[in-house]
């Protein structure tokens, strides 16, 4: 009899800003692969839809509405999120916002409206994530992914979207630091980064968003631009035990494009 190395049964997984997009599309993964879910989003009523979506899997589903800009929200959210679930065995800090500004005009507002959401609200779901996984090794029962959404902006310059760039660029940084200082723990961490993905962010300008299709497409091996879904199978990975050596990372889903660059 076949055994299903990636069965998440048992295990329970956090998304920020997982009632669409790619949050969505990692919640659906990990749903998929037996996980019980929590989706956090702003939106009560995506929630509601996303949630309903999720349950197509037979696991169980927490939405709840959280905004990541608010440091004391997080808090709360991660509490109401145990005290539902009873535990946090993956946390996908994903929740983040795009937009554009040409660095020689980019105000103040533009700037840290951005990283209030894209990296400190990141940086505080992942700490107050840590600090149950400590916890919990501390009593016996050791372990924990923390999984970080970066992007290509990364490696990559991207004009108009320095101060996005910069967020996942910190990201990047941070994860590497959290691998190294929770280990001990038993805690892994990771980023990926995923190359351009349609959804309804990347497509809001639908002029802009088929300029950007057309140059993704020329310039990669596998002819095409990415989907949610193309990331599913790297978010339960790293949810689940198979990666148990795995942290420190960061693992680029484009298609191959900047192996072509």
């Amino acid at each position: 009899m076949a055994e299903n190395l990636f069965d998440l049964t048992g295990k329970v997984a956090l998304v920020t800003g997982g009632n669409s997009g790619i949050g969505f599309g990692f919640a659906r993964g990990l749903a998929r692969a037996g996980a019980d879910i929590v989706i956090w989003g702003r939106r009560e009523d995506r929630n509601a839809e996303a949630a309903d979506a999720l349950r197509a899997w037979g696991g169980r589903v927490f939405a709840d509405q959280v905004d990541v800009g608010d440091e004391a929200a997080i808090v709360a959210g991660v509490e109401r999120a145990i005290e539902r679930m009873g535990r946090l065995d993956t946390v996908v800090a994903n929740a983040g916002l795009a937009s554009q500004a040409p660095f020689a005009q980019m105000d103040a507002a533009t700037y840290h409206g951005l990283l209030n959401v894209n990296l400190h609200g990141a940086v505080f779901v992942l700490r107050e994530a840590a600090r149950h996984m400590i916890s919990r090794a501390g009593a016996g029962d050791r372990g924990g992914s923390l999984i970080l959404c970066g992007s290509g902006s990364i490696f990559q310059g991207v004009p108009t979207m320095a101060h996005y760039g910069i967020a996942k660029g910190a990201l990047n940084s941070l994860s590497k630091a959290l691998a190294a200082e929770l280990g001990p723990y038993g805690i892994r961490s990771n980023v990926i980064a995923p190359g351009f993905i349609h959804t309804e962010m990347t497509l809001a300008d639908p002029e802009l968003g088929a300029a950007i299709t057309r140059a993704v497409e020329a310039k990669t091996p596998l002819g095409r631009a990415g989907k949610p879904e193309d990331l599913e199978g790297a978010v339960i990975y790293l949810a689940s035990d198979l990666s148990r050596y795995h942290t420190g990372d960061t693992l680029v889903i484009d298609g191959g494009k900047m192996s072509a660059n």
